[in-house]
């Protein structure tokens, strides 16, 4: 065999071991997220994770230093998975369309995927609602993602208020940012109790209450 055939030979064989690494790893994140909504932080375990995984132990500690890190990253890996496949909060043309119309067909597209109760939104909640003494990474993951969503949603709607005095000399971008994510909230776990109801109603319920606050300010 030549040299350049034996490089191509070895680089294909890298990436097969690197595809069938990355897939091992998902197999753990996965097994770690079904766990922990059947258990909570407490209940999951390692020893749980391999046996749901099939994977070894060795496997796990190979990808991840402890119970931990690897909740950390089923946080991590599930949000961008999820952000990745939703409407992007790009910036409007100023006076493009209404601020309800554009907020409408986000929010039509987006609170789909929340019936599929993604796992950093399940997990991420169970973090906050759990007092520590010391604060699990996960939650420090889940309120970074949130912080980030809070100001892309900031300054969308930035966009659509500008020019408006009013609204630039309050916080109101902010707080109809907050809004969005609170009432997204409350729709996730709507679901998780079976008491959604029809998205639509929610999405108009929303659209409601961010174009009233818009006149009151």
């Amino acid at each position: 065999m030549t040299t350049q055939a034996s490089d191509r030979a070895d680089q294909a064989g890298k990436g097969v071991l690197g595809e069938q690494s990355e897939a091992s790893r998902t197999r753990i994140l996965r097994a770690a997220a079904q766990i922990a909504a059947e258990c909570g932080y407490e209940g999951t375990t390692i020893s749980k994770v391999t046996k749901r995984s099939g994977l070894p132990v060795s496997s796990v500690y190979w990808f991840f230093r402890d119970k931990d890190h690897l909740l950390a990253e089923v946080v991590r890996h599930s949000f961008d998975e999820w952000i990745a496949v939703q409407p992007t909060w790009d910036r409007p043309r100023p006076g493009a369309r209404s601020i309800g119309e554009a907020l409408r067909t986000i929010l039509s597209r987006s609170t789909a995927s929340l019936a599929s109760a993604p796992d950093f939104l399940r997990i991420g909640h169970m973090l906050l609602l759990e007092k520590r003494a010391e604060e699990p990474a996960g939650r420090g993951i889940f309120m970074q993602a949130r912080r980030d969503v809070e100001k892309a949603l900031t300054a969308w709607f930035g966009v659509f208020l500008a020019g408006d005095a009013r609204a630039e000399r309050s916080d109101l971008p902010r707080d109809l940012a907050r809004i969005v994510i609170a009432a997204t909230d409350g729709l996730f776990l709507a679901h998780q109790i079976d008491q959604a109801g029809d998205p639509r109603d929610f999405v108009d319920m929303v659209v409601t209450i961010v174009e009233a606050a818009v006149e009151v300010v």
